[in-house]
This record gives C-alpha cells, sequence and structure tokens, in this order.
C-alpha cells in the first residue's frame, strides 16, 4: 500500500505543475520555451539513459528502443501534418497549433505517466528503499510532467476546462499504473521499447513543435534562457535523483 501512496502524492506534484501553468497563461511564450527545453532534457538526462542502462545490463539490444524511438517521432510528425493539412490546404504554416495536436503530446504524457506509476509499484516489489528512490524521482518528474503537458494543450488552442480535465488524468495515471503492478509485471524489454517510442514523441515535441511557438512573436532573450534554464532544469533533476 506504501506504493499507492507515493502515486498518491505524484499526482499532487502533477496536479501542482499544471495549475502552476495555467495561472502564467499570460506568459505563454516564455512558458513554452522552458517547456522546450525542459522536454528536450527529459529525453536527454533521463529517457536515454534508461534506455542505455537497459541495454548495458544485456536486456535488449539498441536498435530496437532506437527504432521505436524514430518511428515516435514521425508517428507523431505524420499525425500532426495530417491534421493540419485538412483543416487548411490553402494556408501555409510554420507554428503548428490545432486542439488535436494538443491531445496527442497529452496523450503521450498520460502514458509515461502511466508506466511512472508502474515504476513505483514494482521497485517497492524489490525492497522499500528502491521503491522510495524510484518515487522520489516519479514526484519531481510528475510536477514537470503536469506544467508541461498544461502548456501543450494551452499552446494549441485547447480551452482552460479542457487542459484542467486532462490534467486530471495525467495526474491519476501513476495511481492506476501503481495499482497495476499489484496484478502484472511489466517485461524489461517492453520497457525499454516504450521509453524510446516516448522519447521519440518527446524529441519532436520538444524541438519541432514547441519552440518554434516559443518564438512565433520574435526572438526573445528571455525565452532563450528559460529553455536552457529548462533543459538545466532536467538535468539538475535526474543528477539530484541519482
Amino acid at each position: 500500500m506504501i506504493a499507492l501512496f507515493f502515486a498518491f502524492v505524484s499526482a499532487l506534484a502533477a496536479e501542482a505543475g499544471g495549475f502552476l501553468a495555467l495561472n502564467k497563461r499570460k506568459h505563454l511564450n516564455l512558458t513554452l520555451g522552458f517547456t522546450a527545453g525542459a522536454l528536450i532534457g527529459l529525453v536527454a538526462f533521463d529517457l536515454l539513459p534508461e534506455i542505455f542502462e537497459f541495454v548495458s545490463d544485456g536486456i535488449i539490444d539498441i536498435v530496437w528502443p532506437m527504432l521505436a524511438l524514430v518511428v515516435g517521432f514521425l508517428l507523431f510528425h505524420t499525425i500532426e501534418k495530417s491534421i493540419l493539412i485538412h483543416q487548411s490546404q490553402e494556408k501555409e504554416y510554420t507554428v503548428h497549433r490545432h486542439p488535436h495536436v494538443g491531445y496527442a503530446s497529452a496523450t503521450a504524457l498520460i502514458g509515461h505517466s502511466f508506466l511512472d506509476g508502474a515504476s513505483i509499484g514494482l521497485a517497492f516489489q524489490v525492497n522499500n528503499a528502491a521503491g522510495i528512490a524510484v518515487a522520489l524521482a516519479v514526484i519531481g518528474h510528475r510536477f514537470a510532467d503536469g506544467f508541461n503537458g498544461v502548456n501543450l494543450m494551452l499552446s494549441h488552442k485547447t480551452s482552460r476546462e479542457q487542459s484542467k480535465r486532462v490534467l486530471a488524468i495525467v495526474a491519476a495515471a501513476p495511481i492506476l499504473g501503481a495499482l497495476l503492478t499489484l496484478l502484472y509485471a511489466f517485461p524489461d524489454t517492453l520497457l525499454a521499447i516504450y521509453l524510446g517510442f516516448f522519447a521519440g514523441f518527446m524529441l519532436y515535441i520538444g524541438a519541432s513543435d514547441i519552440l518554434p511557438q516559443a518564438h512565433s512573436k520574435g526572438a526573445s532573450r528571455i525565452t532563450l534562457l528559460l529553455t536552457i534554464f529548462g533543459a538545466l532544469f532536467m538535468f539538475v533533476i535526474t543528477r539530484f535523483i541519482d
């Protein structure tokens, strides 16, 4: 039951991050700059190292999670372009904004939140020390995911009420993931492939989707600094957790 307690705390952390993003909507370009950096940092300092750890342990060949990364990147690119082309054939677009794209982005975060909750449950199956260490890692990431998830929704013209509903799902997902581990244990090979797929999603969203939107109204030194700070923020969190 202690795993469920930490999963619940991680849900509260996601809610706190999301409401922070909602209250900063007037400065969306600035928060998008931070979000882009945080997403890129998430891929570089958290997701890829986890994949490499699976590979170094001999659990899976590196080609499969990297293939999943490319599939994740290209799949989101295809989904986004298809939505935008159907939305307006006559307009040329450099900034990608459509509510369906925001929902697709949030869905990826929900999936990751679910597996983070499962990670808490599996770690506590090993021992309490491992469980607490993983739980602290998840709580820190859930705050960032709640913040990033709401910004992804708002950047694609999703209403405040719809963003709140998505935030509630992102927040609740770790609890469901922790509950699932009471019934089933994920194989490490499947988890490694998922991490690659999720990294591809996040890399595309951060570099090709959110970052251009952050600078859509012209270059800003503050936005650039916040992008760098977002990446450094994820670096510090992952190093502190390790």
